[in-house]
């Protein structure tokens, strides 16, 4: 096998037409400036795109718990010259973050490999900045009973993610159904 075969093929699927990224991205409205912390990034694909949004003062936390993909993110980060992508590794449930406040935690296709969520949200909930969001994007139960997703458990349905976001102290600010197998939820803390 290839090295980073898989993180490769983690950004080819991300770019297909079906995953909506430029869609993701309008719906986020990242700015430039801001402190993106992208959980289970993959190779990365997601990431350059929110480093290409927040520009130069902006930062791009990669956190994902495989060096593999983080030596990737590194190697293409240096590659294309993006100083604002910072790599973590983290552990099962938690990642180390410098004390900059997160603007937009971005979680997409790995909510249902996480365990503890409640308490895992709970605590990121305390990263966040005054405006932060969390952006939650969830393969569901729709579609063929045949498929991988639905096969391996690699879904949660949408409102069991409302209900533990709630428990972990979060509420719906908007919820969008234009992607064609999976939820889209951004959440706001509690106050």
């Amino acid at each position: 096998m290839r090295k980073y075969s898989k993180a490769k093929m983690f950004n080819r699927k991300a770019s297909r037409k079906q995953s909506r990224a430029d869609e993701i991205l309008k719906t986020l409205n990242v700015q430039p400036g801001q402190t993106v912390a992208d959980i289970g990034s993959g190779g990365g694909f997601f990431t350059f795109l929110f480093s290409h949004l927040v520009g130069d003062k902006g930062i791009v936390y990669a956190i994902d718990i495989n060096e593999e993909f983080l030596e990737f993110i590194n190697n293409q980060a240096t590659e294309h010259g993006c100083t604002n992508v910072t790599t973590v590794l983290a552990k099962e449930q938690s990642f180390p973050i410098p004390s900059q406040p997160i603007d937009l935690i971005f979680v997409r296709n790995m909510y249902h490999h996480l365990h503890n969520r409640i308490q895992y949200f709970a605590k990121v909930k305390s990263l966040l900045s005054a405006y932060g969001r969390v952006a939650i994007i969830e393969y569901s139960r729709q579609g063929s009973v045949f498929s991988f997703h639905r096969r391996c458990g690699h879904n949660v349905p949408r409102e069991a993610i409302y209900e533990e976001m709630r428990k972990a102290g979060f509420k719906v600010s908007s919820s969008f159904d234009f992607l064609p197998v999976q939820s889209f939820t951004i959440f706001t803390p509690i106050p």
